[in-house]
């Protein structure tokens, strides 16, 4: 009985010696955990931008609004500003070249009438990019602007995770 104790002791032993050490969590400087690198990989593009139109529709819904369809051409124009805030390294409105919004979905031949623009600079998803955007008066008022009938949705992420996210309505 005693080696049988001893035995079923000893395989415990080693089972937990097997269990999996829990990782640590990296902290920065302020104490709290640094944010998971969010890569975006190629083939990830449609889903991505259907994930953000239909959580988009969504909160539309909610809000009694008409749902949002997908342009190509507001695509290309959020592609390419996205591209042009990374080469300015700031998050704003106006293309390095000077260009406004409405130059650039001239640009790609849109033509709607402009609702309004959310860019954002992050390491973050684009679900929380979203999030981030709802919590601001007037990106979300842009959001859910009820004479908004499409949308453009797009990206570019540098070398080092950071993210620049572009969405443009229009009518």
């Amino acid at each position: 009985m005693v080696r049988l104790i001893s035995l079923l002791s000893m395989v415990m032993i080693l089972l937990a010696a097997c269990a999996p050490v829990p990782s640590e969590q990296k902290v920065g400087s302020d104490g709290l955990p640094l944010p998971k690198l969010y890569r975006i990989r190629a083939g990830d593009a449609p889903k991505i931008q259907f994930r953000m139109l239909d959580s988009i529709n969504a909160l539309r819904s909610a809000s009694g609004a008409t749902p949002l369809t997908m342009d190509a051409k507001l695509n290309a124009a959020a592609a390419t500003h996205a591209r042009d805030m990374s080469v300015q390294n700031r998050p704003w409105l106006f293309g390095s070249d000077g260009s406004s919004p409405l130059d650039r979905l001239a640009r790609v031949g849109f033509d709607g009438q402009h609702i309004g623009d959310a860019i954002s600079e992050t390491y973050e998803t684009e679900l929380e990019t979203l999030a981030a955007w709802m919590d601001q008066p007037d990106t979300r008022r842009i959001l859910l602007d009820r004479n908004a009938r499409r949308m453009g949705f797009a990206w570019h992420q540098e070398s080092n995770g950071k993210i620049w996210w572009s969405l443009v309505l229009g009518t």
